[in-house]
């Protein structure tokens, strides 16, 4: 009888078990990500960066839970999806562009951060070098051929003497950029003014500012020109002025060229990034920051817009010859 009994208790509990097993949930891997504003490129970014964990086995809303936070360009804005996505106990955090990491990189020294759509991480002072990044956070570069894209203005604009280089001043990572351009550009003995904006407002102003005085414009990986090009194409490209860009979205909002990265490829080199990381086979601190190979770099020309400025694309330009 008192072995009946055992026996019934210890069915009991093994059918308890499995009952409290079957309302156990494995915890999601929480991923927060904070994006400085939308905009072509930074939009390829995620989408890549997304695509990767996707492929690897993790899927929003079924092994990782995704909080996809954009701050309209908005530094306060920024700060508080910051605190939040640490508050909320992100397991890992995303930042898109350099004002995103500078955020996230102030709201926590513990939780692992990586950065993508970020010149410089260690000039911007998030890591300690870009070879040992020394902390929480590593990610990837999107530092583009600069000499080569002003070289693209001797190429298509011969006649070129004097460029502008337009930038957001508040922008670390442009400020590494405009340095970069104008060593190149002294190179190829072409003078150039400095035309800064501080917002999205300034914009139409300044570059209605550069008719008559220069010869085209650059505008480098700069978030701020980004998001308000098609007012920088409106106004330049109306008055002959051709804008060579630092990266293919912009010249899709009215650029006449440029020679860069893939946008989508590095956010996707991010994303392999995550899962290293996810399944503890990385460490941030040690992770150096990567970048996409040269032989990625690609051309990228708005023949619309060459046929409205009236520039012939040299044949080896061209990609259709």
């Amino acid at each position: 009888m008192r072995k009946r009994i055992w026996i019934a208790l210890l069915i009991i509990a093994m059918i308890g078990g499995l009952l409290g097993g079957c309302g156990k949930k494995d915890k999601l891997y929480k991923i927060g990500v904070n994006q400085l504003v939308r905009h072509a490129a930074l939009d390829a970014s995620y989408q890549g960066f997304v695509d990767a964990l996707k492929e690897a086995g993790y899927i929003d809303g079924e092994n990782i839970k995704i909080d996809y936070q954009i701050a309209q360009n908005d530094q306060s804005t920024l700060n508080t999806i910051a605190t939040k996505l640490v508050n909320d106990g992100s397991d890992l955090i995303l930042a898109i562009a350099t004002p995103s990491a500078q955020a996230v990189a102030n709201a926590t020294k513990d939780i692992p951060i990586l950065v993508t759509a970020v010149t410089d991480p260690a000039g911007s002072g998030l890591v300690e070098s870009n070879e040992v990044p020394g902390g929480n956070v590593s990610g990837t570069s999107d530092l583009t051929p600069v000499r080569q894209q002003i070289e693209l203005i001797t190429k298509l604009v011969p006649n070129a003497k004097k460029i502008a280089i337009l930038y957001s001043s508040s922008e670390s990572n442009s400020k590494i950029q405009v340095e970069m351009a104008k060593e190149a550009a002294e190179e190829f003995n072409l003078v150039v003014e400095e035309a800064t904006v501080s917002g999205t407002n300034d914009i139409e102003q300044v570059v209605q500012s550069l008719i008559g005085k220069v010869d085209a414009i650059y505008a480098p990986t700069d978030n701020t020109i980004a998001s308000g090009m098609p007012t920088v194409a409106m106004v330049a490209n109306a008055n002959g002025i051709p804008v060579i860009c630092g990266e293919e979205g912009m010249v899709g909002k009215g650029g006449l060229a440029t020679y860069g990265i893939d946008y989508y490829k590095l956010g996707w080199l991010t994303g392999k990034q995550a899962v290293r990381i996810i399944k503890g086979e990385a460490d941030t601190a040690t992770m150096p920051i990567e970048y996409l190979p040269d032989d990625e770099y690609s051309l990228t020309v708005n023949e619309e817009v060459a046929e409205q400025l009236g520039i012939e694309i040299p044949d080896d330009l061209n990609p259709n010859k």
